[in-house]
């Protein structure tokens, strides 16, 4: 087995309406952005940039001091163009504070530096999105 291989498995659970299970059993779920509290597909991506992106910073930042806030924001446009829907204008904003003294003054400084490594590097869900890649659809009918 691929080691380095992730997946995760869709099921219809209503109208409009699906599970997401990826292979240790976590779910969570999407739908159409309508009456119920599901995430739409983009507001997955976008959740995913910034989750990836906090995970990274948060990784590198804590061994100089934990933090005393920390917040990210993601938005981007939803566009329909030559080139079909897609998002444009990503911007991942970041709210971090740390403690006075030393340890928090190292992070602090530190902290624009990794947040440009999550991005140049360590992301992998915004390094996808921004080097782009190929996504091959197969489809069977039972």
């Amino acid at each position: 087995m691929n080691e380095h291989l992730r997946t995760v498995e869709l099921t219809k659970i209503g109208t409009a309406r699906f599970k997401a299970t990826n292979a240790r059993g976590g779910e969570t779920f999407m739908g159409v952005g309508g009456e119920d509290p599901d995430f739409t597909p983009v507001e997955m991506l976008l959740a995913a940039i910034a989750g990836c992106s906090a995970l990274d910073v948060e990784a590198i930042t804590k061994k100089r001091s934990e933090s005393t806030g920390f917040d990210v924001s993601v938005q981007g446009t939803k566009v329909r163009d030559d080139d079909g829907n897609h998002l444009d204008g990503l911007r991942v904003t970041f709210d971090v504070t740390f403690p006075e003294g030393p340890e928090g003054d190292a992070a602090r400084e530190f902290l624009p530096r990794a947040i440009a490594m999550s991005r140049d590097r360590l992301c992998t869900v915004s390094r996808t999105v921004q080097l782009g890649a190929d996504v091959v659809y197969d489809g069977t009918e039972d």
